[in-house]
């Protein structure tokens, strides 16, 4: 996968800087595409932002890509803030005006490979992620001679952290309601093979001021790929905040449940439960575990919330509560509200969208899938990789059930049946690494111009701007998903104008058509 294009990618901020500082980007990347070189025939070309990269460019060691000046696509104005490795700036998009956040990390402080690596991790993560409400969108990264540039979604309600601050601390069920976001963001990271590493109240941004502002999860520097029974070894997060088993060097996805466990002590009480003078006294108190509920004000606070906090809070990662568990916990829905159901994982969504499409728009995904970076797809690997577990190349039947139902979800066999048919396009039976790609990579590829323009061009076979009933089954044959349906149904089931064939326009219907997608036009005014 992945020459087809060269488009800008999202990568990350620094795991030292303060990630509270860095809001985050959603707009379109406007990156460049090989789409020009093909015939100019089409009806309506991609728009002048899309310009092919410079031949000339020499490649840049961090992204790996070649080297671009992002002034050429954004304004670059005040300061939002600063941490150890990276300055954030607002950003302007020159074309459309709209604002985000721009962080630009030196490259002379990414002193060795590990830092480099972290830096594309962080980058591949969040192509992974995107799409999920609550997470900040990294919509675009730059490279130049001395920086690399992350354009991000402008939160602009600043950290929870400062609000938790300015209310003291929440109601139980403001806390609960608010703890249920953070929650399901966890499960959505775990059921799709990340483990954050450094959750706390500073890493969750809010999109505006409003009171009920959308929480969005930021600073996925430390963030891994985890496989099931994985243990890493190294100490990294905020002190505070650490499991007691990081401490011990031996950890898996657990630990982010700890540091939400901690979260919700402060968030009750407005103080950490594991306290000290210096960074050695607060870890000798997380490795004692003693938790205070005694003092001022968990006297008045519920029995239930004081389970749940004992619960997260549990030295030992196997007895701690899943993040499906804590979202199950009665305190958690005392106010009659049940987790937002269901609790689909990100995949199994993607895989019953995947299987609502006609056959005409999953071959155009499967060209799409084509073009996608190793940055877009490599967490979508990962997931492949650990499903696949007799390391076949394909997944079968068995290990597409076991893999889904180790993200706990609970599917009947025809369900799992049906997905599984959806996928396996050339209908062997078990699903290759490409199908997989396919079915499973996230809807708003979709809204990328130059991803569309090239999936029309590969139907459009004569270049005449026109996809005939001729081109799309020589298309359908192709990719071994001719199913003997009539080509002719497909065509008008897309076809607007009735004039028997596709044009550049009905494709691009026929692609967003049913996508959720948020519209950037509608976003309000932002502000800091």
């Amino acid at each position: 996968m992945g020459n087809c294009l060269s488009h800008g990618h999202s990568d990350k901020t620094h795991k030292s800087q303060k990630p509270g500082t860095t809001p985050t980007a959603s707009n379109d990347h406007p990156h460049p595409s090989n789409a020009s070189s093909a015939t100019t025939a089409a009806p309506r070309p991609p728009p002048s932002t899309i310009k092919p990269p410079q031949k000339s460019a020499p490649t840049g060691p961090v992204l790996g890509r070649p080297m671009e000046d992002i002034r050429s696509v954004y304004n670059i104005g005040k300061e939002l803030g600063r941490g150890q490795f990276g300055v954030t700036h607002l950003c302007t998009h020159r074309s459309t005006g709209e604002q985000f956040a721009c962080k630009t990390i030196a490259k002379r402080k990414l002193v060795n490979k590990e830092d480099i690596e972290d830096v594309r991790r962080e980058v591949q993560i969040m192509h992974h992620l995107t799409g999920q409400p609550n997470v900040v969108e990294l919509k675009g990264a730059y490279e130049d001679k001395h920086s690399v540039h992350l354009v991000m979604e402008l939160c602009a309600g600043g950290e929870l952290f400062d609000r938790i601050i300015a209310k003291g601390h929440y109601t139980e069920r403001a806390a609960a309601s608010l703890l249920r976001t953070i929650v399901q963001i966890v499960h959505t990271c775990h059921s799709m093979g990340v483990v954050h590493r450094d959750l706390k109240p500073e890493n969750f941004l809010l999109l505006n001021k409003d009171e009920n502002a959308p929480l969005k999860a930021t600073d996925f520097g430390l963030s891994v790929f985890f496989k099931q029974g994985e243990v890493f070894r190294d100490i990294v997060g905020s002190a505070y905040y650490i499991a007691p088993e990081v401490l011990k060097r031996k950890y898996g996805p657990e630990v982010d449940i700890w540091s939400i466990g901690v979260m919700l002590y402060i968030l009750l009480s407005g103080v950490p439960p594991f306290w000290a003078e210096s960074e050695h006294g607060i870890f000798n108190a997380i490795l004692r575990g003693h938790i205070d509920f005694t003092s001022d004000p968990w006297p008045n606070i519920s029995v239930g919330a004081k389970d749940l906090v004992r619960k997260m809070l549990n030295s030992d990662p196997k007895q701690r509560l899943t993040a499906v568990q804590v979202l199950n916990h009665p305190w958690i829905k005392e106010d009659g509200e049940a987790p937002d159901t269901p609790l689909d994982n990100a995949v199994l969504n993607r895989l019953k969208q995947f299987r609502a499409m006609n056959k005409f728009k999953k071959v155009a995904l499967r060209v799409i899938a084509g073009c996608l970076s190793e940055e877009e797809i490599r967490g979508l690997k990962e997931m492949f990789k650990s499903m696949d577990t007799d390391n076949s190349g394909t997944i079968t039947l068995e290990e597409l059930k076991q893999g889904l139902s180790k993200q706990g979800t609970k599917l009947s066999e025809y369900e799992v049946k049906q997905l599984m048919e959806a996928a396996d396009a050339d209908g062997n039976g078990a699903i290759d690494y490409e199908e997989f790609i396919t079915a499973t990579m996230h809807m708003n590829r979709m809204d990328r111009e130059e991803h569309l323009y090239t999936a029309f061009q590969f139907f459009d076979k004569d270049s005449s701007g026109f996809i005939t009933t001729e081109e799309l089954e020589q298309a359908l044959v192709q990719y071994g998903m001719h199913d003997g349906r009539d080509i002719k149904d497909i065509i008008a089931e897309v076809d607007a104008d009735n004039d028997g064939r596709i044009n550049y326009d009905e494709f691009v219907a026929m692609m967003r058509k049913g996508n959720p997608q948020e519209n950037p036009k509608k976003r309000r005014d932002v502000f800091m």
